[in-house]
Formats: C-alpha cells, sequence, structure tokens
C-alpha cells in the first residue's frame, strides 16, 4: 500500500538518496534543502510504503496559474506499480487547490515510458528543447496540459 503526502524538510535525505540512485546529473542536497525552505514556489509530494519508506517523489513550481514539474522519481525497486502515476496525479491535484490553469514538463526525447505515462495524464506535446539534458546533451520533450 502507498500513500502519498507532503514532502517535509526531513524527507530531504531519502529524497535525495533516490535522485542520486537515479540521475545521472542529479540534483545536490543543498538544492532539496533549498526546495524546501526557501523556495515559495516550490511543492513536493513523496511516496511512502506501508513501512513509511520514501519510494518516489514529485516536485512542482506553482508560480501564478502555471505549474511547472521540476522532478519525478520512482525508486527502481518498484516501478511499475504506478507509484508514478500517483506520483503526478497527486501533483495535479496540488497544482489544481493552488489555482494553476495549466502544468508543462520536460522529458527527455528517449524516455518514451515517461512519456505514455504524461499522454495517459492528458499532456500533449508542446515542442522541443535542444540540448536541454547537461549530462549527455539530450533534447527535452515540453509537455502541457491543461488543469
Amino acid at each position: 500500500m502507498i500513500h502519498y503526502r507532503k514532502m517535509t524538510v526531513e524527507d530531504v535525505p531519502a529524497v535525495y538518496e533516490i535522485e542520486v540512485a537515479l540521475f545521472p546529473a542529479p540534483w545536490t542536497l543543498d538544492s532539496f534543502y533549498y526546495e524546501m525552505t526557501e523556495n515559495n514556489f516550490a511543492h513536493y509530494v513523496v511516496a511512502e510504503d506501508e513501512l513509511g519508506n520514501i519510494v518516489g517523489f514529485c516536485g512542482i513550481w506553482i508560480v501564478i496559474d502555471s505549474a511547472q514539474i521540476t522532478n519525478v522519481a520512482v525508486s527502481e525497486s518498484v516501478r511499475g506499480q504506478g507509484i508514478g502515476e500517483g506520483l503526478m496525479r497527486e501533483a495535479m491535484k496540488l497544482a489544481k487547490e493552488h489555482n494553476a490553469d495549466v502544468m508543462s514538463l520536460e522529458v527527455r526525447v528517449s524516455n518514451s515510458i515517461a512519456q505514455n505515462l504524461y499522454r495517459k495524464l492528458g499532456f500533449q506535446d508542446g515542442g522541443i528543447r535542444k540540448g536541454y539534458y547537461t549530462d549527455n546533451l539530450e533534447d527535452a520533450l515540453v509537455m502541457w496540459v491543461n488543469l
């Protein structure tokens, strides 16, 4: 059973562990602390398993009426169980609660699994950002959805 809730500053070390394990150019630990303590636009959701372990997270910046997904990640050991979809649905709900009308994100052009999930949630293709990812200069597909 997975439980979704707002992230707290106490969750930062566990979220950072997932970030470092999954991404070739991970955010720093300080970046996550900044998001939780200084960035008034940042909102994060975590997924917890039945033992209270954080197994995924999703970050959003909400500015006026627009929400931008900053990052979403699910531990490899629990992938394929719908946790990514659950995190995205929680993020979309949170954005609506903060009066956002539209949500956008960038996803690697090679990440068809994530793209399929986003399309399932109503996201549409919005364009390409050339050389967006700093680790290998891969292009990003911009996707958006009306909330």
